[in-house]
């Protein structure tokens, strides 16, 4: 801070050495920097002059300093303040140091001297720097000026000289005309020999030398092309001249086109002649090669001289290219040798030819063409994309035809896996040229959709229409007066099953070889089919048993194929599981559709109908014997149980060519029916036993007949592991009641019997009273009353036996008289 009596120079001074200035000082300053900075022009005009002496360039160091400190920001001047006054406060710690401040004044003074002598020396190297650039511009400034007066001297000179060229017109159509006659007379000789050459060439190309051919084709090429084009550079608008050489040469582009004709055959015969006479083959495509660099060459000269010789560019490089295109769809075209009408495996046998030639001809390319043709051409790439074109442009034309189901099949199948496989673009012979990853398909998914569709279609047709000849085929066997045959364990049987199974796995071994999606719809579709075939195998199974009714005699084999009917119901349940588990990969791709529930419950109601028919055959025999049991005939020593036991037995041999789960459960439904016509012939009271003495003969009757039946049912079932005695045990229960020879008891065993069966009605009860025949009345009634005060509860195992017996009506009042 400025003491009180300085004046403004002293504060001013104080001011810069702590390097602090006020703004108003520093415009100030500025303003007279630039007002002694300025120079005057017209005193001086070399601008280097105005800093002769070292007071003006202090001077410029002020202006500089002054305008630096406009862009010194205030935090910095506040730093550097800072700075000094501690380094200040370091020097003087202690009061002995007061002594040296003139020292360190000095010494502060030196360092200033010296940074200020260091920039003086860096600001005369600057200026200095800015005296050479002022130097040269003014050099150069003097140079424009030189320069464009020069060219406005030659410009003035140009100008003066046009009327001297145009005076020199003739002198340049001579030029010009000399130079067509040095062109003339250097192609003289060519020219005077066109015929000869012309004759030459023409044997050349049929003798097959085409290089020498092409040799001399573009000799006369050459000496036309060169006329041609100095007559073009002299008069181009000259076509009478123009005329006479194309007419003179004219037989140069037959020549050319007769050689292009004999190098398209061998092109087209390339596979085939790259391995007679691979020579042959180079030779065409060096031909091609120099006629593609006269193609080149001509047309940059078209870019100076504006001139095209006729029949230039040739193209035969794109030529060539097209050439073997077309061959390749002939190729592909041709191998149709049959049609629908001559042959039915016509488009399989079309397929393997194609597949065949294919694989040959890219082996061929790949082995041989390559090492004939540049490595620029990339022949093997090239034939490759041709003959991938060509086989899908003919995929799409078969599938555009009205195929059959198995020409859509035949045509998938190779569209989709033969074409990628190892017989064909996957050989081994191929790779790694080839890749099958690469390929693009031969049909659009939208077409291939199309074709599925059709085929689907297709299939449901005819998968209804073989179903119904099937059966229909099979009914006809049924009417057969000879049995049926017997699979390897002796069981009956037709076709039938193994015709359907046939055909379905048929359709679904093609149906995989084109793609899991569609195996698993053609399966879909076999057991959906399969359902609706059973619902009318049952409804025939039940109009061949209606038809036998109305004549027992006709069919003959009625029995033995009702038995095969009901054997086929068993290979359908075992053909249906063994397909799916063949064709589905997992059980979790067992959807609803494909649930066997359904099915299994129309093959077990086709089969429970075939053996209720059979027994019903069966009691249709025994019906006049089963008449007989528990009258007066049978008491006295009828025989009616020996015949239906020898009916049962005989029939029950033939039942042995049924399989095992039917004939289990014919046998025991027999048994149950057979005891159930014991009892109904009880209940009916078609006897009446006067005495104890015939109550217990008719008793023990009973029980042996009883046993016998036992023994037989027990020989029936033998093998099933199932007990056959629960049934006659009820004729056994019975004639105890009947045997009983104490009345009093009687209530005791009725209720006995009664807790066994507890389905046993008081009908039953009093049908069996009546048939002992001792019963009173007041015995009746009490048996009835208590019966009806606490009904018996059936055990879960009890199969009910008395439900199905009726009990004729009868007057009850009658009953308890």
């Amino acid at each position: 801070m400025g003491r009180c009596g300085e004046t403004e120079q002293e504060q001013t001074s104080t001011a810069e050495k702590r390097g602090v200035y006020s703004k108003n000082y520093i415009r100030r300053k500025g303003r007279e920097g630039a007002k002694r900075q300025k120079p005057e022009p017209a005193q001086d005009p070399d601008h280097a002059a105005h800093f002769r002496n070292f007071a003006d360039v202090h001077l410029w160091y002020d202006i500089c300093r002054d305008s630096t400190c406009f862009l010194t920001m205030k935090e910095t001047d506040l730093e550097a303040v800072a700075t000094a006054v501690q380094r200040v406060a370091g020097m003087l710690q202690r009061p002995d140091q007061l002594d040296k401040v003139e020292q360190y004044r000095r010494r502060e003074a030196r360092k200033k001297a010296s940074v200020e002598a260091r920039l003086k020396a860096a600001i005369q190297s600057q200026l200095d720097g800015v005296r050479t650039g002022l130097s040269q511009l003014h050099n150069a400034l003097n140079d424009v000026k030189d320069i464009q007066q020069s060219l406005a001297d030659v410009s003035k000179d140009w100008r003066q000289s046009i009327n001297t060229i145009e005076s020199l017109k003739d002198v340049k159509d001579a030029v010009v005309q000399h130079s067509q006659l040095a062109a003339a007379v250097e192609n003289l000789k060519n020219i005077f020999s066109v015929p000869e050459i012309v004759r030459e060439t023409q044997d050349l190309i049929e003798q097959g030398a085409l290089l020498q051919a092409h040799r001399k084709l573009m000799d006369l090429e050459c000496s036309r092309d060169g006329l041609m084009c100095e007559q073009y550079r002299m008069d181009s608008g000259n076509k009478r001249d123009m005329t006479l050489i194309h007419g003179y040469f004219g037989s140069t582009q037959g020549l050319s086109d007769e050689l292009a004709k004999q190098l398209w055959m061998v092109l087209q015969r390339s596979l085939v002649t790259v391995r007679r006479d691979p020579t042959l083959l180079v030779s065409v495509v060096r031909i091609i090669e120099r006629e593609e660099k006269i193609d080149r060459r001509i047309l940059d000269r078209k870019k100076q001289t504006g001139f095209v010789p006729p029949g230039r560019p040739k193209n035969w490089k794109e030529k060539m290219f097209a050439i073997l295109d077309r061959t390749v769809t002939t190729r592909i075209e041709g191998t149709q040798a049959d049609t629908r009408e001559s042959d039915k495996m016509w488009l399989v046998r079309h397929l393997e030819i194609i597949r065949k030639y294919v694989l040959d001809d890219l082996i061929i390319a790949k082995n041989l063409m390559v090492q004939c043709f540049p490595p620029h051409y990339e022949i093997f790439k090239n034939l490759l994309s041709m003959y991938h074109q060509a086989l899908s442009t003919r995929m799409q034309d078969l599938a555009s035809e009205d195929l059959e189901a198995n020409e859509i099949v035949s045509l998938l199948t190779w569209v989709l896996n033969t074409y990628t496989s190892a017989e064909m673009m996957g050989n081994v012979e191929l790779a790694p040229e080839v890749e099958v990853s690469a390929l693009e398909p031969l049909l659009s998914p939208n077409v291939v959709s199309e074709l599925l569709d059709t085929y689907m279609s297709t299939l449901t047709s005819n998968i209804i229409a073989w179903l119904r000849k099937a059966l229909e085929t099979d009914k006809k066997d049924w009417s057969k007066d000879t049995e049926p045959e017997a699979d390897q364990d002796g069981y009956y049987q037709t076709t039938l099953p193994a015709i359907v199974f046939q055909m379905f796995e048929q359709n679904l071994q093609v149906a995989a070889q084109i793609s899991e999606d569609l195996k698993t719809k053609v399966l879909v579709l076999c057991l959906q089919q399969m359902n609706s075939f059973l619902s009318r195998y049952k409804d025939e199974a039940q109009l061949y048993k209606e038809e036998h009714l109305r004549n027992r005699q006709h069919p003959h084999c009625y029995v033995q194929y009702m038995i095969a009917i009901i054997n086929n119901c068993q290979t359908f349940k075992e053909s249906i599981v063994s397909l799916k588990r063949k064709y589905l990969k997992t059980e979790a791709e067992e959807g609803p559709c494909l649930s066997q529930p359904s099915m299994d419950g129309i093959l077990d109601a086709i089969a429970k109908e075939g053996c209720s028919s059979l027994l019903e055959e069966v009691f249709l025999d025994l019906e006049q014997h089963l008449n007989e049991l528990m009258t007066k005939k049978w008491l006295l020593g009828s025989n009616a149980v020996d015949i239906i036991c020898v009916t049962v037995e005989d029939y029950f041999n033939d039942f042995a060519k049924i399989k095992k789960p039917y004939k289990k459960r014919m046998t025991a439904e027999a048994h149950r029916r057979v005891v159930v016509e014991y009892l109904r012939a009880v209940m009916q009271k078609r006897i009446s036993f006067r005495s104890a003495e015939e109550r217990k003969e008719g008793a023990e009757k009973m029980v042996r007949e009883a046993e016998q039946l036992r023994f037989l049912f027990r020989k029936l079932a033998s093998g099933f592991g199932e007990d056959a005695d629960g049934h006659c045990d009820t004729i056994v229960a019975v004639a105890e009641v009947i045997k009983l020879t104490d009345p009093s008891l009687l209530y005791l065993e009725v209720s006995t019997l009664v807790s066994k069966y507890p389905d046993i009605r008081d009908d039953h009860i009093g049908a069996l009273l009546a048939v002992r025949g001792d019963a009173s009345r007041d015995m009746k009634q009490t048996i009835m009353e208590t019966l009806e005060q606490g009904p018996m509860q059936a055990s879960p195992n009890y199969v009910p036996i008395f439900k199905e017996i009726v009990v004729p009506s009868l007057n009850v009042a009658k009953l308890l008289k």
